[in-house]
């Protein structure tokens, strides 16, 4: 399967790795939904689970796994993927470095900066399976 040209900085490789190590499935690895959608351009959820599902990709961080499914892998393409921990807000950010961002409620000058979306520690969601 085709993978897509996506950047992952050490900040969301770091924390990639770590959600995994700590899981219930430290041998398996996060699945990343990222889908059109939302103000800034993408919306994501992810989980981690213990093998990928039917149609997912593999994409390896340093030996961690990342289960990309199709969809995601068309969104990503281009994407640079970073982890923010700030007083505000705690997560994955994605940019498209070449698209501006959503100017909802402009001030200043929003063109300048990249289109930008996060996932929060709250999506984080635990799959039981029987």
């Amino acid at each position: 399967m085709i993978l897509p040209n996506v950047t992952v900085l050490p900040a969301a490789e770091k924390f990639i790795r770590r959600m995994v190590r700590f899981s219930d499935h430290p041998t398996g690895g996060m699945r990343l939904t990222v889908t059109p959608g939302g103000c800034s351009g993408y919306s994501s959820e992810f989980t981690i689970e213990p093998a990928p599902r039917a149609g997912d990709a593999e994409l390896s961080l340093a030996g961690t796994r990342v289960f990309l499914p199709a969809e995601s892998r068309l969104v990503l393409d281009g994407i640079v993927v970073d982890f923010v921990d700030s007083p505000t807000r705690s997560g994955l950010t994605f940019t498209h470095p070449g698209q501006a961002p959503c100017a909802c409620s402009s001030s200043g000058d929003a063109s300048a900066m990249p289109a930008e979306s996060g996932v929060t520690l709250d999506s984080i969601r635990r799959i039981v399976r029987g």
